[in-house]
């Protein structure tokens, strides 16, 4: 059976940090990325890799508080928060694909082909 199955969301303070986990199950990851959607908002790119052993990229938004990074061993995907805001706050999205992307099209969610069922991230005091 093929599935993402997602983990490590929670209720969060305001500076601190998360570590969101993506286990994959009947299929090799190939491109992977994280995606999220706030309320009345469209799904976006959060970060991705582009293949097992790819470049990452980011959105604007998360660089240099978010690490995306991958366990090819376990077939896992993680996204280390750090520094959250209250902007951060969403349905947190893993997306996998068998092969890989090229570029930034790993942002883009049109792309995938398997999700997870998302973990909600609340960034509050």
């Amino acid at each position: 059976q093929v599935q993402l199955v997602e983990s490590g969301g929670g209720l969060v303070q305001p500076g601190g940090s998360l570590r969101l986990s993506c286990a994959a199950s009947g299929f090799t990851l190939g491109a992977i990325g994280w995606f999220r959607q706030a309320p009345g908002k469209e799904r976006e790119g959060v970060s991705c890799i582009s293949s097992s052993i790819g470049i990452i990229y980011s959105a604007d938004s998360v660089k240099g508080r978010f690490t995306i990074s991958r366990d090819n061993a376990k077939n896992t995907v993680y996204l280390q928060m750090n520094s959250l805001k209250s902007e951060d706050t969403a349905v947190y999205y893993c997306a996998a694909k068998t092969v890989p992307l090229s570029g930034r099209r790993c942002l883009l969610r049109d792309n995938y082909d398997y999700w997870g069922q998302g973990t909600q991230v609340t960034v509050s005091s």
